[in-house]
């Protein structure tokens, strides 16, 4: 039951990254905006499971995939907290 909330929680957090693009995009490239984050998106969509299976295939075990995954998130929460800052909307000149 825990690990279903923290993956539901996680889940409904990874939609805030859709929310602040919008927000910090130049208005006139929203679109452009969009299709790069759904290309960095999407590229890791098909270099995770590629990269779990690698690592399951040399250890004939979860665990360094579970790690992996879960370094990923942590990585991702430090970078909203740490690095992220004000989120404020870029101007064009």
């Amino acid at each position: 039951m825990t690990i279903l909330s923290i993956a539901s929680f996680a889940q409904g957090m990874s939609n805030i990254s859709w929310t602040m693009l919008s927000e910090v995009a130049p208005s006139e490239t929203i679109g452009l905006a969009g299709g790069v984050f759904n290309f960095f998106a999407n590229m890791a969509g098909i270099l995770t499971p590629l990269i779990i299976g690698f690592i399951v295939a040399a250890t004939s075990s979860y665990n360094g995939a579970i790690l992996f995954v879960g370094a990923v998130a942590f990585i991702g929460a430090f970078s909203y907290i740490f690095i992220v800052g004000k989120i404020e909307r870029i101007t064009l000149r």
